[in-house]
């Protein structure tokens, strides 16, 4: 069993529950067989920081813009229950904007350990991009409160495709969403911060079937947080001890699915360089292990603002992977920049225009 470190645990709970900040856009409301039955709190939001660049990757070019401020989010958050299998009784969290686009894109954002589906809705900008976009988000939210209030990331059942954890639940609202409101198939994404961006890694791997592309906000790599089911932390993987070779991470990552050939999601990795939390080093392990698994080389390397380095690597079907090394950030780094959910909806290829990036 890995050495716990749980006042480690209690600081990245404690910091990024951001207590006493103003509540964005309306009640939750419980939908049970279509029906808005019981209101909700209402979720907490970040505050406002200066605005970020935003960079647009395609064709292996990127260039950096100051993203437009966003209005709260316009419509309500509903619940969604008995949307399938659900090993782990995930709640299953949904935000549909007034205007949606025909056959719209879905976006799955995961909250950090101690948060939920709500206060992840509340306190980052994708609601309120879907309503620009016209976009799908789904927030799944946790409700094991021991050993942890985290997405499992550990047990050997959430590294499978089809296995007997988080990952089969989540994917379930996947599927709930694109039978109930002819969501795209090609165009579905991950995104979180901490757990959630673990738990991102984890879809990429299990579902590369399901998922198109990932954004990741100070994560591990897949595989990375093994641990016994009464744990669900791994000491060693937090404190960026874990090291292997590319190869050896790509292998774990194709063994979640075996004998699949299809393509891989793309993916972008965010992370702070004074993350005390989940420490730098998994960045560079995120790193060799995404480019090995799509077959990418670094293509170029820039820095949109004073503090971040951003480097490039494509393979021969365009950008794989979209990596952002931020100097003196901790692991509130998603919530020092909140504007870094626009520069994934724009890695996603779904800002703007017909939304046809995806698959």
């Amino acid at each position: 069993m890995p050495h716990l470190n749980f006042p480690g645990l209690t600081r990245a709970v404690r910091g990024l529950s951001r207590p006493g900040l103003v509540a964005r856009g309306a009640a939750a409301v419980v939908i049970a067989g279509g029906l808005a039955t019981a209101p909700l709190a209402g979720a907490q939001a970040a505050p406002a920081s200066p605005s970020s660049a935003s960079a647009a990757v395609a064709s292996a070019v990127a260039s950096a813009a100051a993203p437009a401020a966003l209005p709260p989010p316009a419509s309500t958050l509903q619940e969604v229950t008995g949307f399938g299998p659900n090993p782990t009784s995930l709640r299953m969290f949904l935000y549909v904007p007034q205007h949606v686009r025909p056959h719209p894109a879905v976006v799955v954002a995961l909250h950090y350990c101690g948060g939920s589906g709500p206060a992840f809705f509340g306190g980052t900008e994708f609601a309120s991009l879907a309503d620009k976009y016209g976009f799908i988000v789904v927030y799944p939210s946790v409700t094991r409160t021991t050993p942890l209030i985290c997405f499992d990331v550990s047990t050997p059942g959430t590294y499978l495709h089809n296995g007997n954890s988080d990952p089969v639940g989540i994917v379930s609202m996947v599927r709930y969403v694109q039978r109930h409101l002819h969501a795209s198939r090609h165009q579905v994404f991950a995104t979180g911060i901490s757990s959630g961006a673990m738990m991102t890694n984890v879809l990429l791997g299990d579902y590369p079937n399901v998922f198109a592309a990932g954004s990741v906000m100070s994560g591990v790599p897949f595989g990375c947080f093994a641990a016994p089911a009464d744990v669900l932390w791994n000491n060693d993987c937090a404190n960026g001890l874990v090291s292997k070779t590319p190869q050896a991470w790509g292998d774990l990552v194709r063994a979640a699915f075996p004998g699949y050939r299809g393509p891989r999601p793309r993916i972008q990795l965010w992370h702070g360089t004074a993350d005390s939390i989940l420490f730098y080093p998994n960045f560079g392990e995120e790193v060799k292990q995404w480019t090995n698994v799509l077959h990418a080389r670094v293509a170029f390397v820039d820095h949109p603002q004073p503090t971040w380095t951003h480097t490039v690597y494509v393979n021969r079907d365009g950008v794989a992977v979209d990596a952002y090394s931020v100097a003196g950030e901790d692991h509130n780094l998603g919530f020092h920049y909140p504007d870094w959910a626009q520069i994934a909806i724009q890695f996603f290829g779904i800002a703007g225009g017909h939304g046809n990036a995806g698959r």
